[in-house]
């Protein structure tokens, strides 16, 4: 019986990506379940969403990446699925390769990352440099190889869903990776190709990406290697 698989899509002022990205998933993964998770934008996002008649839940404020991801893991968790797909509102990710991580999922892995490195290599670029000081800190503090950590386009099985349902410590982000090894979880990466965002602005500028890695950098060396594996 195959796995019942939601893909859960965190949007934050989408409007001009949103109705794309549902389109490609009708288009090209109509098998499974889909909800967009509004997380306070600002812009017309939820009319587009309410319009259409787009599968959505709708926060009041915004909660950021965590707090939207995770509110699809409770409802995933809530509605019994098996598999959550982490998928981005931006356009970015491509359906088509959803059945691929899913497929991962069934074979046994814990944790599938759409990986855009795994038979590709990493090119010598600035914007990969945050990518490979990661992958190079995961390594080090677990001995896992993990060449694109900070992919967002990720599978989890049922245990994760209710681990990052309900941990209020476990943002989907490259950091908890540490842990979810620690705790003896097996990871996967399947290759996958990813569009560039067609329209809007990625959050990253130089000051957040600045601040994001020191965040990551700090948790993955002093924090996540001596936490309490429950």
């Amino acid at each position: 019986m195959p796995l019942r698989t939601l893909v859960v899509i965190p949007a934050y002022n989408e409007a001009l990506n949103i109705a794309k990205t549902v389109e490609d998933l009708d288009n090209n993964a109509p098998e499974f379940d889909y909800i967009v998770i509004n997380d306070g934008s600002k812009d017309n996002t939820i009319e587009i969403l309410n319009k259409k008649k787009i599968p959505h839940i709708d926060s009041y404020c915004n909660l950021g990446l965590f707090g939207a991801v995770q509110t699809g893991f409770k409802f995933a968790l809530y509605n019994d699925y098996d598999v959550v797909v982490q998928f981005d509102g931006d356009g970015q990710h491509k359906a088509k390769y959803i059945e691929k991580l899913v497929n991962q999922i069934e074979k046994g892995s814990d944790i599938a990352i759409g990986s855009r490195f795994v038979s590709e290599s990493k090119p010598w670029t600035a914007r990969m440099a945050g990518s490979r000081l990661i992958a190079s800190a995961i390594k080090l503090v677990t001995n896992k190889k993990i060449v694109d950590p900070t992919s967002g386009f990720r599978a989890y099985n049922r245990d994760c869903i209710k681990e990052y349902a309900l941990d209020p410590n476990m943002p989907p982000e490259p950091d908890t990776l540490v842990y979810m090894v620690r705790k003896g979880k097996t990871i996967t990466e399947v290759q996958v190709e990813m569009a560039e965002r067609e329209f809007g602005e990625s959050y990253l500028n130089l000051p957040n990406t600045i601040k994001y890695m020191s965040r990551m950098m700090i948790s993955i060396l002093l924090i996540q290697p001596f936490r309490k594996v429950c």
